[in-house]
């Protein structure tokens, strides 16, 4: 796409800007590629933002303060006090609320000529294309394969821009997916990692910054689409390292063997994206392992008071470790990464509870050591923030 490509939108409806309107977006008009023409697309513009949380925060005030007349939000969370490192449309004051009241709320404090259609409901190949179809851009602010892949292909069958934003720790990606113009999603990764391989942020972690700049750069993109400004992300992926302060561009190329927008395209309707993914399978595999023997946070804490001999090793980083933990309680901290080349310091014939910081990790950890002869392993059930729940509240939760 070249500057000054024109994107249909607005569903060809004329609008006017009242003297409020024109003195609010004052800073709009004095610039030659917006001026009142631009600021009334802007005014007819109708975008999707897929998700209010760290990326949908940034993104949905600056298209409300640009004046984008009507932003639709899809997401079925409630604001959790995690959220509020990162999610500035969310305050304390919303714990619990939907996330779609909360955002509906601050951005219509931000501006009241914005119009904000909420859908409280999970993005399903049942519901995409009905959604998205009456939206002129679409914004993926999702953190999860399967959706990224059904909005991928929602947009391309149905003709839509898809600006792209993704994060994790420390490092962020931005470019825009447009089929009928460019390559899509899938041009770029045409299957998905395994699951599991990837950690979300709930266990990665991510810089409360981040999703700030990421989003941002999203709104910008989108504001471009709208006006037909500039020269916007298509064909190009935009790495972003926030510990490096360094912006890489990578070239893309559309993929003629892609089924969703190459020379000849095989699919031609929504998937089970989940299937696509992997995620059923790898829930079945699961299930037909061995089980991994548990041990609850109440009685582990019961035997240890009873003086009973256990070793509990806390397989969490070393930065986990120093937010919280067992140390008092005898516990030894030997990190999952670390516990292969450590395994010569445990006792096999010990008895021995490992823990993390729910569960998953502790996992892998006792399936390792039951692996390497230490029959006697069992994974402390929702780790740490069960201890903290059933034994200690005063133990911080993160």
């Amino acid at each position: 796409m070249v500057a000054g490509a024109p994107l249909a939108h607005g569903r060809g409806k004329e609008v006017e800007l009242s003297n409020e309107e024109v003195l609010r977006y004052s800073r709009h008009l004095l610039l030659s590629e917006v001026g009142i023409a631009g600021q009334r697309k802007l005014r007819a513009a109708r975008v999707l933002m897929i998700g209010a949380g760290g990326l949908g925060s940034p993104l949905a005030l600056y298209l409300a303060a640009a004046g984008v007349g009507t932003i639709g939000i899809v997401d079925p969370d409630v604001v959790d006090l995690t959220n509020l490192q990162r999610q500035l449309l969310h305050g304390t004051g919303d714990l619990g609320r939907a996330k779609l009241d909360s955002a509906r709320d601050r951005l219509q404090e931000v501006n009241p000529h914005v119009a904000i259609e909420g859908y409280r409901e999970r993005l399903s190949s049942a519901n995409a294309m009905e959604i998205l179809a009456g939206y002129d851009v679409v914004a993926d602010g999702s953190d999860n394969f399967p959706t990224r892949y059904l909005v991928n292909d929602a947009c391309a069958l149905l003709g839509k821009p898809n600006v792209y934003g993704s994060i994790f720790r420390f490092e962020g990606q931005n470019s825009v997916f447009w089929a009928a113009r460019g390559p899509c999603y899938r041009c770029l990764y045409a299957e998905p990692p395994p699951p599991g391989l990837v950690p979300s942020c709930a266990e990665g972690g991510v810089l409360g910054v981040l999703p700030g700049i990421v989003g941002s750069i999203q709104a910008l993109e989108t504001i471009k689409l709208i006006l037909g400004v500039g020269e916007p992300l298509l064909g190009r992926l935009v790495l972003f390292d926030a510990l490096a302060m360094r912006f890489r561009e990578l070239r893309l190329r559309k993929d003629p063997a892609c089924p969703v927008c190459g020379e000849n395209p095989t699919l031609r309707g929504l998937i089970d994206y989940e299937e696509f993914c992997g995620i059923p399978q790898a829930r079945a595999e699961e299930r037909e392992r061995s089980p991994v023997p548990e041990i609850g946070a109440a009685e582990l804490a019961r035997r240890l008071d009873a003086g009973e001999r256990l070793t509990i090793v806390d397989v969490r980083d070393r930065h986990e470790w120093e937010i919280g933990n067992l140390s008092q309680r005898g516990a030894r901290h030997i990190p999952l990464a670390e516990l292969p080349q450590r395994l010569h310091e445990l006792d096999p014939a010990a008895e021995i509870v490992l823990h993390c910081r729910s569960g998953p990790r502790g996992e892998r950890a006792l399936r390792l050591m039951r692996d390497a002869g230490f029959t006697k392993t069992r994974n402390l059930r929702g780790g740490m923030l069960a201890w903290a729940e059933e034994v200690d509240p005063t133990l911080p939760r993160y």
